[in-house]
């Protein structure tokens, strides 16, 4: 019998962002969950802007903050595990959240599945922007009523 590999590391880069490692820690792992993977490994790092700056210009060449950036591990991801790192800039989801009138923890669910769905494969470039948007609110819907099903069972 092999063991299912589900690991989610959260690491926070400011002492206020500590309180939201383990609720990003347990909505990354539904989330993953929902979405159908058997398996993941995966790393969040929730930081501030200046550190998603560095990554960003790093990385992709545009030394500017952002609200999120996914790493896969692998060029090829499975239908059945997903592994990678995410950074979220904690600033930028204040700030989003504030401009969609949002709850900043709605936003930075929002942040997190979209960085899932980047990391199992699914890209918004060259006109999948509406798919992937899809994908992400269709489980976002899924994660919301898996949630308020369990509230009520209270």
């Amino acid at each position: 019998m092999s063991v299912r590999r589900r690991i989610v590391e959260v690491v926070v880069s400011a002492p206020r962002a500590a309180r939201l490692r383990a609720p990003a820690r347990r909505f990354c792992a539904l989330a993953l969950a929902a979405a159908g993977f058997a398996e993941w490994d995966i790393a969040v790092l929730l930081c501030d802007d200046a550190r998603i700056a560095d990554l960003n210009g790093r990385y992709r060449g545009a030394r500017r903050p952002t609200d999120v950036l996914s790493f896969p591990r692998t060029q090829s991801p499975s239908a059945r595990l997903v592994e990678g790192d995410i950074a979220v800039s904690l600033e930028t989801v204040g700030s989003n959240a504030a401009a969609l009138g949002l709850e900043e923890g709605e936003e930075l669910e929002r942040l997190l599945v979209h960085g899932i769905l980047h990391l199992s494969g699914m890209d918004h470039g060259r006109g999948r922007r509406r798919k992937m948007l899809a994908t992400q609110e269709a489980l976002l819907g899924r994660l919301r009523t898996q949630r308020n099903s369990r509230e009520s069972d209270r």
